[in-house]
């Protein structure tokens, strides 16, 4: 295995103190940060750069110093912003000389527009954008459920549906709505408080209140979904994987005509009692192969939260598969 130290040097294109400034962060922390990550060394001369490193290591972050100088003409970066851009990206798309992305999908807003980041998050937008029902699985910080927000704001600034609507199972971690004060509005908006967050983030607080008021947008519990016939709506199922298999089926049975329906979940946080099986790993396995549906899968890898969150998430991972082949194991006193 060859272990010799390559030296790459490039020259930043259209050079301006003030955005390079900003690619290089306060104390040149996102500089050092990207060296942490890729496990390389960086020096620079105002935009001459030189990088040491193993060869495929510093073409990655050439091509990433690239990138994040191109992004620096429209927005402020930030150490999450290195981070996300380090993440949406395995090392063969780095190093590509194409590494600029293609067909790239932005999602509108009166906040601004919304890109998705990496090729699972463009997919999963793809598919929101193409099919009526769609299932984005897997562990929190991924941005399925944030993007699934983004999508129901685009369509209704676009006019496409009439109204959005917030949808939740009341079950969290076994706690029952009625030991909750208030009415069903303020039982249930604990609960549903990252939606919320996203809505105002995209159209600021005191439109989603007068939304609300009209009824444009409508925060409800998946109960009160029976009997519904929900039409011209943009509906975001989330924490799906604590509806019961007869939920489910209830739920996807609901949606009208010039609708669209997110389900958002993880398979690997059900809080449901013990015994009761899981409304959506059990749409998995009968809706997966259904034309018209789409599912899209996400990793560790597609974490964008702090990069602890991810270890965590394999490690979770790794320690249910060896549970899972051994029944038989017993915990450590």
């Amino acid at each position: 295995m060859n272990t010799s130290t390559d030296i790459q040097r490039f020259t930043l294109d259209s050079f301006e103190a003030a955005r390079f400034a900003n690619l290089c962060g306060q104390y040149d922390e996102h500089l050092r940060l990207i060296e942490q990550r890729l496990n390389i060394t960086i020096r620079n001369r105002g935009e001459q750069f030189e990088l040491l490193g193993h060869r495929e290591q510093t073409r990655a972050a050439e091509q990433l110093i690239r990138r994040l100088y191109r992004e620096t003409k429209n927005a402020d970066l930030t150490p999450d912003t290195v981070h996300l851009f380090l993440q949406e990206s395995s090392m063969q798309e780095l190093t590509s000389p194409s590494s600029a992305p293609t067909h790239a999908v932005a999602l509108r807003t009166r906040k601004g527009a919304i890109r998705p980041r990496g090729e699972n998050q463009q997919n999963y937008v793809k598919s929101i954008l193409k099919h009526d029902i769609n299932f984005g699985i897997g562990p929190a910080g991924t941005g399925k459920t944030y993007l699934a927000v983004a999508c129901a704001v685009d369509a209704l600034e676009r006019e496409l549906v009439q109204r959005i609507l917030l949808v939740r199972p009341a079950v969290e971690a076994g706690e029952k709505l009625g030991f909750l004060p208030g009415d069903l509005s303020q039982k249930i908006d604990p609960y549903l408080r990252p939606l919320y967050d996203a809505l105002y983030e995209m159209l600021g607080v005191e439109h989603v209140t007068r939304l609300i008021e009209k009824q444009v947008i409508e925060v409800a519990p998946l109960a009160y979904m029976r009997g519904r016939t929900l039409s011209n709506s943009f509906i975001i199922l989330d924490e799906s994987q604590n509806t019961t298999v007869e939920q489910m089926k209830m739920f996807l049975t609901r949606i009208g005509f010039g609708s669209t329906a997110v389900i958002t979940g993880d398979i690997t946080q059900v809080d449901l009692p013990r015994g009761t099986a899981s409304g959506l790993i059990d749409v998995i396995n009968i809706l997966q192969d259904v034309p018209g549906i789409g599912f899209t899968f996400f990793k560790s890898a597609d974490v964008v939260r702090h990069p602890l969150v991810q270890r965590i998430v394999d490690a979770y991972e790794s320690h249910s598969s060896t549970k899972s082949n051994d029944p038989a194991r017993e915990p450590r006193p």
